[in-house]
């Protein structure tokens, strides 16, 4: 029987990687966006040209009603969600002293509440079948911290929290919750960097070069395999050393 996964924001970067590495496993990938359709419809296009399967399904996970629908439509068209992976997110820079209080509370609305949207309703077809995955996508820098983004940071590090205290609650049902933590990831987001801050961040770096979103992706294939059964609680950090905890 083919292993149900919801990627959220998978339409673009790690989530984008995350999905294809998924579908290249043998999942039926539901790929969750927010607003970029097009970018998605073209993830569900490539997973099925290397012979997957995939569909699309926008849903803003920070409205906990619209999450409560998909997780539904999921899990009544397949019969069980096996593997959740929440990497939705957004950012919304500035130093703290000029951080507009919106700004704030968006962060924090769709990357930790967004989070905790979908493991609530998620966890309760996993809890009916006593087994799933959930793993969510944090970052270095809530280990690390950063100027100018007091928002994310606390968003990340609440994720980190959030999945300790769930797996601790979901392990007794064999379901288990792990973070993946990545550091200075090569995507979209960090090409419109200059190249004195990547040669900054560089400098940083132990192992000498950047991440690549195959590095998280296949992370995640491993937390989702057999191999990962014992392993809950975590936070995997994937940076090239940058931060050793």
């Amino acid at each position: 029987m083919t292993k149900t996964a919801l990627v959220t924001g998978a339409s673009r970067g790690i989530g984008r990687g995350i999905a294809l590495a998924l579908g290249s496993e043998g999942y039926h990938v539901i790929v969750n966006y927010s607003g970029s359709e097009d970018k998605a419809k073209q993830v569900v296009a490539e997973i099925e040209d290397a012979g997957g399967s995939a569909e699309i399904h926008q849903c803003h996970v920070e409205i906990y009603d619209d999450v409560k629908k998909m997780i539904k439509h999921i899990t009544d068209a397949h019969g069980s969600i096996d593997l959740v992976v929440n990497n939705a997110g957004v950012t919304k820079d500035g130093l703290l002293m000029r951080m507009k209080e919106a700004d704030f509370d968006r962060v924090i609305d769709v990357n930790l509440k967004g989070t905790y949207n979908v493991i609530q309703n998620v966890s309760r077809p996993m809890l009916k079948q006593k087994s799933g995955k959930i793993i969510n996508i944090s970052s270095i820098v809530a280990s690390l911290g950063n100027a100018g983004q007091a928002n994310y940071v606390a968003s990340k590090a609440g994720i980190d929290g959030l999945t300790r205290s769930v797996a601790r609650e979901l392990a007794p049902k064999g379901i288990t919750v792990n973070a993946i933590a990545p550091g200075f990831i090569e995507s979209e987001m960090t090409d419109v960097l200059s190249d004195e801050i990547k040669e900054g961040m560089l400098g940083q770096i132990p192992l000498n070069h950047f991440g690549s979103v195959e590095d998280i992706a296949d992370t995640v294939t491993f937390l989702a395999s057999g191999r990962a059964d014992y392993i809950t609680g975590q936070t995997i950090h994937v940076n090239g050393g940058m931060y050793m905890g």
